[in-house]
């Protein structure tokens, strides 16, 4: 039997997932189909996913180079990272999520401790950041700078989603695909960000044995807006319970998916 408070987590990036909504009001209703990125390839993912996994040293740098890093980073067009000095420490908070530091372990390149994953920065002949890119799960992901009127613009808008209670367009159709095809064994990587995608796929033995467990899908119903932004659901299984979590990119991405199993 599958027990309450038994988690199952795909996710692609740091903490579970927070996002920001965009010009959500223009959002449409019908999202057209995007074409499917390429597979990551997972000998070049296996390998990131070594050294990402690695453990790091701490080292000495200037404190000075700090102020070229702070700033705003947008992720992609939900999600930013906000980029502070305190000190002579830096820390990195994810739109919705905690601030957590980093520590250096290259003039340009920082660690987390609590996982493991990385950011490093992109920086201009004078030395001030340009971009960053999020080392994690076995991918590099990019954040180019932006500024911080784009980056309250997002904020507001997230804020605004989590206030509204309502739930992303296709969320719900989404998170029904995505559990059907898990009940089967056969989610569809292609309807997911690359990132969760590559994440699924690492779990995906584990996931299949356990909804083989809970049985076919009888219904799914939407309860709110959790305060990270996720759209919630209770899944109703043959044979228990799920509370599931999920994110949409603007073309129809499932860019995070985390499931709690109930009885």
């Amino acid at each position: 039997m599958i027990t309450w408070k038994t988690w199952a987590v795909i996710a692609g990036c740091i903490m579970p997932f927070a996002f920001t909504v965009a010009a959500r009001a223009q959002a449409p209703t019908q999202t057209a189909p995007s074409q499917a990125a390429p597979a990551p390839d997972p000998k070049l993912i296996k390998q990131r996913l070594a050294e990402q996994r690695r453990p790091r040293q701490e080292i000495k740098i200037d404190p000075n180079l700090l102020d070229n890093y702070v700033g705003y980073y947008q992720l992609d067009p939900y999600r930013v990272f906000a980029i502070t000095r305190q000190g002579d420490s830096l820390f990195v908070e994810l739109t919705g999520q905690d601030s957590l530091q980093v520590f250096p372990e290259s003039p340009q390149k920082f660690f987390y401790k609590e996982m493991p994953a990385q950011v490093s920065f992109d920086v201009d002949a004078h030395g001030r950041a340009t971009g960053l890119v999020l080392h994690q799960s076995g991918l590099e992901r990019p954040a180019p700078r932006i500024d911080q009127a784009q980056a309250q613009k997002l904020a507001a808008a997230f804020a605004q989603h989590v206030k509204d209670a309502q739930p992303m367009p296709e969320s719900e159709a989404a998170l029904k695909r995505q559990l059907d095809g898990f009940v089967h064994g056969e989610p569809d990587y292609d309807e997911m960000s690359e990132e969760l995608a590559a994440g699924s796929r690492q779990q995906i033995s584990r996931l299949s044995r356990r909804f083989a467990a809970a049985g076919p899908l009888q219904s799914v119903s939407f309860v709110g807006v959790g305060i990270s932004g996720y759209d919630v659901y209770v899944a109703k299984f043959e044979n228990g319970m799920s509370i599931c979590r999920i994110l949409l990119t603007p073309d129809g991405k499932v860019s995070g998916l985390l499931l709690q199993w109930g009885p």
